[in-house]
Formats: structure tokens, sequence, C-alpha cells
């Protein structure tokens, strides 16, 4: 028997895509210890059903040759489905089988997750379908304070507190300590207080290096120390996690909820932070969003957070949206922020649309 307080799931059949690839110039320059990053690349993906409902996501594709490429696998898995009805969980089962000798990681996986995203988004335009109300999210911004001098950190922190931000994240991984203490003592003293400060790393130290600077920063009132080591070192990161006080955050390169239950039972982390496309689009989510809320981790997001908005709502543990504002320029209705906390859109579904205008202006080079 059907419940009646549940919304009408319309049948969906999946019929093509369309795609655009853009780079769009990011507002403040991101240095960290893998590379400076000036421009976003990205993939917008519109998946067309037969119903004429419209399912929208988009990829962050970290260089700009990935967007081409995520894109001939895209079509790929959608010329193995087309045709068949939009249900996630099944689509998601067919295509993890049929490109498993190809290996589902990497742009495999992102694609896939795109092809997730947009399926639940289509659905999601006529009900609301991930079981909770939308409801204001913590965020903090991530959108500059890459590596650079305590002066200029200090001036781009102040910056980034528009919005009514609580928190902001700060990259470290200077060649010394003494550098990285020098950056975040100027900003956490700029800073007004109770304004929270996550570090991260991204991936650029040793064990032992790790375990030495989160000791000096444990008193410098940093919230969560992010990717001190390599990602996917479990053991390692449980070694950190075990000699410092101060919080461990990992999760944005965990490949499928899979790789999130064995981090968990290694005890790598003290707080996880999956990333949409890597996960597995919204079905990958669902799946992580069980684990950390039987393993009582608290959860956040990685870039996206449009989309991601959606999903902490339907997060037991949700903790913190991971702002940026890479896609503001390309969306006819950019994320609202107000007094640090994220709004979910009253659109239907995700509430993607994007400018057709800024579309073509930015559209990537051949």
């Amino acid at each position: 028997m059907t419940d009646p307080a549940l919304p009408r799931i319309p049948p969906l059949t999946i019929r093509g895509i369309k795609t655009f690839a853009v780079e769009v110039p990011m507002t403040y320059p991101l240095g960290t210890s893998a590379a400076i990053v000036k421009m976003a690349p990205m993939l917008l993906v519109d998946l067309e059903t037969a119903e004429g409902i419209t399912g929208r996501t988009y990829l962050f594709c970290y260089r700009p040759s990935a967007p081409r490429a995520i894109d001939v696998l895209l079509r790929d898995a959608v010329s193995l489905v087309a045709g068949e009805r939009a249900v996630p969980l099944e689509i998601a089962a067919k295509l993890v089988r049929r490109f498993t000798l190809v290996g589902v990681a990497s742009v495999v996986r992102m694609a896939l997750a795109a092809l997730d995203t947009a399926m639940w988004d289509a659905l999601a335009v006529a009900a609301t379908l991930l079981g909770a109300r939308p409801r204001p999210i913590p965020a903090y911004n991530s959108s500059g304070l890459g590596l650079m001098s305590p002066e200029a950190a200090a001036d781009e922190a102040e910056k980034l507190l528009a919005g009514g931000f609580r928190s902001v994240k700060l990259r470290l991984g200077h060649p010394t300590l003494e550098q990285d203490l020098a950056v975040t003592r100027a900003v956490r003293k700029r800073l007004p207080e109770g304004i929270e400060l996550p570090v991260d790393y991204n991936q650029a130290l040793t064990v032992a290096e790790a375990i030495r600077r989160g000791r000096a920063l444990e008193s410098e009132g940093i919230s969560w120390l992010e990717e001190p080591i390599r990602h996917d070192d479990y053991r390692g990161n449980a070694a950190v996690a075990r000699e410092l006080t101060v919080p461990v955050q990992i999760g944005e390169n965990f490949n499928g909820p899979e790789a999130m239950l064995e981090a968990i039972a290694a005890g790598a982390c003290d707080y996880v932070m999956p990333d949409l496309a890597r996960i597995g689009g919204v079905t990958g989510w669902i799946q992580a969003a069980s684990l950390a809320s039987a393993a009582r981790l608290e959860m956040s997001s990685h870039l996206v957070p449009e989309i991601s908005v959606h999903l902490l709502a339907a997060t037991p543990t949700c903790h913190y949206l991971e702002y940026v504002d890479w896609a503001n320029s390309i969306l006819e209705e950019p994320l609202q922020i107000r007094e640090g906390q994220a709004l979910v859109s009253a659109r239907p579904g995700l509430g993607l649309a994007w400018r057709s205008d800024a579309v073509k202006a930015f559209a990537l080079g051949g």
C-alpha cells in the first residue's frame, strides 16, 4: 500500500544528454601544496528524458583536459542505458558492472556520478526524494586562502567573511613549520573571536611531519587538520589521528563508499568529507551518509555546494558545507549565504539552471 504522505515518483525514461565544457576565472587564485589554480574547469550536464523533464548537474574537473575526457565516458554510459527507466540504484549497479574491466575510479567514477546525480535531479523536479526538509546548512568559505604570505592571507581571510561566514579554510604546506605557524597566527589574529579556522595540507606531509606540525598547530585555534598525508594511506592517517587532539579530516578522495568504509574501519579520521563526484553521485552519498551515521562521524561536503547543500540536509551527521563561488557566474541562481548558513534553493529539484550567455563566454576551447 502506498503511503499518501510520500511523494509520487514520476516514471522517467532516459533519452540522452547535452554537455557544456567551461572554464571559469576564480575570484581568488588558489595556491595549494600541489598547484596554483586560477581557473575552474567544469562540465555542465543536462540529462534529457522522454517525458520532457531535464535533470542537471555539474562537475569540477581540476584540469582543463578532464571535461572532454569525462564527456566521452559519460556519453558512453548514457548509450548503455538510453531508453531505460531512470532508477538510479539499478542504473548505478548496471554501469558499475559494465565498466568494471576499465576500472570504476577517477574520470570513470566522475562520469557515472554525473549521470546518477542528474537522474536524481530529474526525479526530484516533481518530488522531494531524499527524506529531509530543506534547511539552512552551516558553511565555511573555501574560495581562497591558498599558500601566501602572512599579511596577504590575513587580508584575504577578512574578505572571505562577507556573507556572515563563521568559518574560513586556510591552506598550509609551506616549506617549513615556522612559515605555516606565521600564516596561521596572522590569520587567526585578524579574524574576529568565534570564527572557526580549519586548515588543509592537501596531502603534503609525511606521517612524522604531520604529527610534528599538527602538535604545533593544536594551540593555534584550528578546528581540524585536513588531508595531512597521502589520502589513501589509512594506516598513516590513523597514526596521525591517534597522536593529535585536533580532529583529522579526510574524504574528498574516497573512491566510492567502499573506500570510506575502509577508512572508518582503520580509524583513519575523526571527520569525513566525501566528494559528490568521487563517492558515486547521490546514490553513493546516501550510502556514505549511512556509514557516517553508524560510525557517529561528522560529515561535511567537498565542493559543488549548490548540490551538496541538498545532500547535507538529508545527512544525519551533517557538519559543514564547503562553499566555493566558482560556479556563481554560470548559474541563474547562485547559492545564497546568509549569516554563515547556506540556503537551499526554492527551485524544483537541485535548482540548477545555466546562464546561456556565461556558458558561451566561458566555453572551454578545443
